[in-house]
Order: C-alpha cells, then structure tokens, then sequence
C-alpha cells in the first residue's frame, strides 16, 4: 500500500485538482455532499433524529467502503487506488487557496478578506489584515491535516475503502456536524466518528511539523502544544494549530466572530507576534511543504523496504 500512497501523495502534489476535469465532472467530495444532503432530506425528521442520523452514517460508511472495495478489485483496481486516493487527497489546492489569501492581501484589505472567505466560515467583513492572516494560517494548518494527514493515514490502513470511508465521514461532519436545532441530534454520530477518524491523524500533523522544524525531542515545547491544543474547542484541530504557531512565532486563534456574534476564544501561542502579515501565510505554506515531503518520503521509504 505504501507505493500506491507514494504515487498519490505525487500526483496530487504536481497536479492538484485541474479546473478542466472538475468544470466537466463532478468530483467525488460533491457527490458525496448530494448524497449527504439526500438523507438529510429524507431522515432527518423528529422525533428519532439521533437515530436517523446513527443510520445516515452507517449507510454513507457502507456505500463508501462497498464502492471502494469494488473498484479496487476491478483488473486494474491499483489504477484507481492511485487515481481515487490522489484525487482526495488536496495538499496542492489547500497551498493554492492559502496562497491567495497571502496575494490578496498584498493587493488590498478587501481582496484578503475575499481570499480568506473561501476557506474558513467565520465573518471576514470587519478582519484587519493580522486576522486575516491569523484565519489563513489556521486553515492551512487545520486543513493539512484533514485535507492530507488524514486521507493518507486512513488509505495506508484501509486501501481504496478507508480513504472513502474517512472523506464520506468528513464531508458529513462539515455538512451537519453543527449544534443547531436541526442538527444536534443528526449531526451527533458524524461529528463523533470525525472526532475519532481524526484523532490519530491531527496528532501525527502536530508530531510533523515539530519534526521538520527540529523541535520533537524538545520537551518543553511539547508541553506547550499539548497544553494549548487542549484548549481548542475541536479536540484534534488544536493540535497542528498549536504545533505550527511557536515554529512561526504567531499568535494564532484569539477572538472572532461566527454570525455576527463575537467568541472570545484563547490565543495559541500568545507570546507570538501579532502584526502579522503575508509573509507569514507563505511561511506556513513553506512549513507545510516540508511536512508534505517529510510525509512523502517515509512513505517512499516504506514502499522501497517492503
């Protein structure tokens, strides 16, 4: 399984997601939110909604781990495994998109904000330039690790079908993971089985960057990553936040606004600078660049020892 990963891991890195196909097809992560969104419509209904939503994952885990298991044997199975697993694995349009948000700002307040609106959902209109750099950071960080940790931890376990079943799982989460009314009890089992899907992954995203920075025998620094990610409000997104931050000297998190209303949410890494800028998103997508090679070449590693 390492050469397929290895394989994926490069393709998605050189190639990322050409508009070319995706502007002609659907891509997997789209149809798997209509699918999302078919058994929201149709289950989600009181009074059992905890229950419809138990079943909701269990029917998205299964077709997902059926399909993959499907393809997977066809006669040129490996084919897709390499295709399928690079095609969800997104460590070349995360950098693009963080990128933008960096190019942006050094064309104007509003094109940051635009730029950073794309991938995170907090409220952008009343951003200053740091916390659009804060905001872009923190997804570049958050992302690696449910964008590419992940994906790649969950094929080398599972083939085809884990990384199915993690991205289906995932998709579900960011699409009724929330603690409304109408989601609470939906929602419940795909942000549980997210949290648990993660879980080794977020940690391996943290153990990474403190690797490629020089720091993963420094104890002290370890502490202070466990003791800050411990304080995030996501019990894995914390981790690579809390990692890359003291590598950046930024303070990252801090207070933001959701729907108009302000969180007061703890700063990570608070002796960190604070006028931050575009410099610093590219010096975290530099960072990450380093955990991606890091990650490539063990696997490459693996694949050549086996």
């Amino acid at each position: 399984m390492s050469d397929l990963l290895a394989l994926a891991l490069a393709l998605d890195a050189t190639l990322g997601e050409p508009k070319w196909l995706w502007s002609r097809a659907p891509h997997p992560a789209v149809l798997m939110g209509r699918a999302v969104g078919a058994l929201d419509q149709r289950l989600n209904h009181p009074p059992a909604q905890r229950r419809a939503g138990v079943l909701t994952v269990a029917i998205l885990v299964f077709g997902a781990g059926a399909l993959g298991m499907m393809l997977a044997a066809l006669p040129l199975g490996w084919a897709f495994e390499i295709i399928g697993a690079a095609i969800l694995l997104a460590h070349r349009s995360l950098i693009e998109h963080v990128r933008a948000v960096a190019n942006g700002l050094r064309t104007g307040l509003a094109e940051g904000r635009g730029a950073v609106a794309m991938i995170v959902g907090r409220d952008v209109t009343a951003m200053d330039a740091p916390a659009v750099t804060r905001a872009a950071i923190e997804s570049a960080a958050e992302n690696f690790s449910d964008g590419v940790m992940a994906p790649a931890f969950w094929f080398f376990v599972g083939g085809l079908p884990g990384i199915l079943i993690y991205k289906v799982v995932n998709t579900a989460d960011s699409m009724i993971g929330y603690r409304t009314t109408r989601y609470r009890d939906f929602g419940w089992a795909a942000a549980r089985l997210d949290d648990v899907m993660n879980w080794v992954p977020a940690r391996l995203t943290a153990l990474a960057i403190m690797v490629v920075s020089g720091r993963a025998l420094d104890r002290a620094a370890w502490g202070r990553v466990m003791a800050e990610a411990r304080l995030h409000r996501s019990p894995n997104a914390g981790w690579p936040e809390a990692a890359i931050a003291p590598v950046l000297d930024v303070a990252l998190a801090g207070p933001r606004s959701y729907d108009g209303r302000m969180e007061d949410f703890p700063f990570v890494h608070p002796t960190g600078r604070r006028n931050i800028g575009p410099d610093d998103i590219d010096a975290a997508c530099n960072v990450l660049w380093r955990v991606w090679a890091g990650l490539f070449g063990a696997v490459a590693i693996g694949a050549l020892m086996m």
